[in-house]
């Protein structure tokens, strides 16, 4: 008889608990797609996914308008996030001293221990006006939300960042050194190019953040259903309809709010998938 020894317990309850988490998942999994799948046969996919008019108390769900202003806020945060959080990590990876990279990295990590609502509250107290007076519209708006969250998901394609230059072997800048190249043109040429997968996965997962947000989109978007087709146009995004409409919604209404959730849920997985089959790839 095999003998039971302590590290063996431990093994047997760090697995239990590894597969509770999974076993969770599992269960909210299906219980999103049990309660929004009904309304999404029922309206069809196609229909429901393009449709351009939201009328619950008509029942008619067409998430277009949220769909796309999910992306187009998605979108902004990017453009703002991305130049800044490449240039903070090559400059903490490559050129900062350690006592500037032990000052500068934990205070760009802090960014995403504050509470959303934060961002929201300052978005709504100094972005809107300055928007609404200084370029135009009522100030909700994409570009309003995009400069929200694109300082939101700065940490997260920051510290990802980092570690993939990091994680570059020195050789790769010593070589680029000997031919002749400068400190800069290492890293443009070698270090960068390098660690393009890790860097690419980094905004991907930022993309993924920024999607999911809602409390600060709520405050400053403006939750209007329309196309945005400018950066001063007011949106609402899928996660934002969720919230604001899921404490008094029912029936079918209440159904739709759950396919909303689950077209969400696949958006935020597909990012997901895809950002660890890029680093499992520079991995091999």
């Amino acid at each position: 008889m095999k003998k039971i020894t302590g590290e063996t317990i431990i093994g047997k309850i760090l697995l239990m608990i590894a597969l509770s988490s999974i076993g969770a998942l599992f269960l909210i999994t299906v219980f999103i797609f049990a309660e929004g799948l009904p309304v999404i046969f029922k309206t069809g996919f196609a229909a429901f996914i393009t449709g351009m008019k939201w009328k619950p108390t008509r029942e008619i769900f067409g998430i277009l308008p949220m769909i796309a202003g999910s992306f187009a806020i998605m979108a902004g945060a990017m453009i703002v996030s991305v130049p800044f959080a490449l240039c903070c990590s090559i400059y903490l990876a490559e050129f900062a001293g350690d006592l500037m990279r032990r000052v500068v990295k934990p205070a760009i990590e802090l960014l995403a221990g504050i509470p959303s609502v934060v961002y929201g509250f300052i978005g709504v107290t100094v972005l809107v006006p300055f928007i609404k007076n200084y370029i135009g519209g009522n100030g909700f708006s994409v570009l309003g939300c995009s400069l929200v969250l694109g300082v939101m998901v700065l940490p997260t394609i920051t510290s990802i960042s980092y570690d993939a230059l990091r994680a570059v072997p020195v050789s790769y800048r010593e070589g680029a050194l000997a031919l002749g190249a400068t400190r800069w043109q290492a890293v443009k040429m070698a270090v960068v190019p390098a660690a393009s997968s890790g860097i690419i996965a980094a905004v991907i997962l930022g993309m993924g953040r920024a999607i999911g947000e809602t409390m600060a989109v709520i405050m400053i978007a403006g939750n209007s259903l329309i196309v945005p087709l400018s950066p001063l146009d007011p949106v609402r995004t899928l996660t934002s309809n969720i919230a604001l409409e899921m404490g008094y919604a029912s029936g079918s209404h209440r159904q739709a709010l759950f396919a909303t959730g689950v077209v969400l849920f696949i958006i935020i997985m597909a990012l997901n998938v895809l950002a660890s089959r890029i680093i499992n790839r520079a991995v091999k």
